[in-house]
């Protein structure tokens, strides 16, 4: 079957976050989307609730000195601040290592070619990454080309009406985090997005 997952949410569990996660799931159902991943900065979801015909993918939002590291599929705590050691938790906890809007910040592609290796995929699609830069998507998606990494999008959504503005499309066998990281790291069917609020 085919499904479409928002693979950055924030909730009020970040500083900068202020949804609840039962209203974040209510939103995205209204969106259309049959699952979502919670990445609050520095913060995994260690309780991850149940819900019918929605999956809810435990994450974090590492900040590192190379920038933000998703962890999808990870409700263990990552203390590692340093780039290649966070990646390291990530996979020790059986989660991927996912770049983050690598482009938000920096056009300087070069800056991560040494662990680009490490990498099991690349948000090539943020709801927020251009307003900084209105090439940070594309520059992204040129990078995971590049590279040959799976790629993700997510909304990066702070706010209920964020939610959905960026979204990968899957097919898998089943809504479980199991066929979801395995058609993750298969490769896409696509993405999706629009562009945040200034």
């Amino acid at each position: 079957m085919e499904i479409k997952l928002d693979l950055h949410v924030h909730s009020e569990r970040s500083l900068d976050g202020c949804m609840h996660l039962d209203d974040i799931v209510s939103q995205a159902r209204t969106c259309g989307l049959q699952g979502i991943a919670v990445c609050d900065h520095d913060l995994t979801l260690e309780h991850v609730p149940q819900y019918d015909d929605f999956v809810v993918i435990p994450g974090i939002e590492v900040s590192t000195e190379r920038g933000h590291l998703l962890g999808l599929f990870v409700s263990q705590p990552i203390q590692a601040k340093q780039f290649d050691k966070a990646v390291d938790a990530i996979h020790a906890c059986g989660g991927l290592a996912v770049m983050a809007h690598p482009f938000e910040r920096s056009r300087d592609a070069g800056r991560l070619d040494d662990v680009m290796h490490l990498m099991d995929g690349i948000e090539v699609w943020n709801g927020r990454a251009d307003r900084k830069n209105k090439q940070a998507n594309a520059m992204a998606l040129a990078l995971a080309k590049q590279w040959n990494k799976p790629v993700t999008a997510g909304s990066d959504a702070h706010v209920l009406e964020e939610i959905g503005n960026g979204a990968v499309v899957l097919t898998v066998d089943a809504l479980t985090e199991t066929a979801i990281k395995h058609a993750l790291l298969c490769n896409a069917l696509r993405v999706e997005g629009r562009c945040g609020r200034s």
